[in-house]
């Protein structure tokens, strides 16, 4: 495994055998918020041995209708995000949208996450890698993934090679998306760390309502698949009560539901390494 994420993973019990997760709310609503999932999610995550990146958005630029939430200023929530990693002592990170949120961004969390529609915005991706941070790129909707090595390599060129990559499914027809498990190890195959959305892939984007949709009964069945087949670490948003959630509440999975999944999961790995 790359050098980078042993070092990012250097106050955590890291074992290359097992899967890194991602895991949070999908955007900060509170510091109440955050922090909950936080405690959770990395107490978890030390009994089960598997390294842990905290992730919320810190603002929703890209929302169907123009009355959903996007966030509580840009600042004030990245604050909130890099306190949280300092506080459980663990790395941290969130999407940016512009060349501009790059160098902001860049001060608060560990990891920059490229959004999917975004992957390839050149200046964006190129912004991205002269922070130095790591770059995750989430692999667009509308791509295969052997063409990500071409974002790779814009990052790679402004002399940064910490960048992985996430699957998050292809749009099929208006309303759905599949996921090809093909994508993991055609990714992996451009030797960056593969990761697995496993919420994002199961929306439903473009309702006629003006929120997007989601199926999480299926979180599981994505997250064994991914498990499987390779992915490297895993991508789940989480919330104490997706029900009320201000941000894809429809594909988040229950936070209670979280440490029985990586149990299941953990096993899996043991099985398949």
């Amino acid at each position: 495994m790359q050098k980078y994420l042993q070092e990012l993973f250097s106050n955590q019990q890291y074992n290359e055998k097992n899967f890194f997760l991602i895991a949070g709310p999908c955007v900060v609503e509170s510091e109440e918020l955050i922090n909950e999932v936080a405690d959770k999610v990395s107490t978890i995550c030390k009994r089960l041995g598997i390294p842990y990146i905290f992730k919320s958005s810190y603002k929703k630029a890209n929302r169907t209708s123009a009355g959903s939430f996007t966030g509580i200023g840009d600042e004030a929530a990245l604050q909130l995000v890099k306190n949280v990693g300092e506080k459980f002592a663990i790395p941290t990170t969130s999407d940016i949208h512009s060349e501009r949120e790059a160098a902001m961004a860049a001060n608060y969390v560990d990891i920059l996450q490229i959004p999917a529609f975004l992957c390839r915005q050149t200046e964006l991706l190129i912004a991205a890698g002269e922070t130095g941070k790591i770059v995750n790129v989430k692999k667009g909707q509308f791509l295969n993934g052997p063409s990500m090595k071409f974002a790779v390599e814009k990052i790679n060129n402004t002399g940064n090679d910490k960048v992985g990559l996430i699957e998050r499914g292809n749009t099929f027809g208006y309303q759905d998306l599949v996921v090809d498990y093909r994508n993991i190890t055609w990714m992996k195959d451009i030797h960056v760390p593969v990761i697995m959305d496993c919420t994002h892939s199961l929306q439903q984007p473009n309702q006629s309502g003006g929120v997007t949709g989601g199926n999480p009964e299926l979180i599981e069945t994505i997250a064994k698949a991914a498990i499987a087949t390779g992915a490297d670490g895993l991508f789940i948003e989480t919330h104490p009560n997706p029900a009320v959630a201000k941000s894809d509440g429809a594909n988040m999975l229950r936070l209670d539901l979280l440490e029985p999944l990586l149990e299941k999961l953990v096993r899996l790995r043991e099985a398949v390494i």
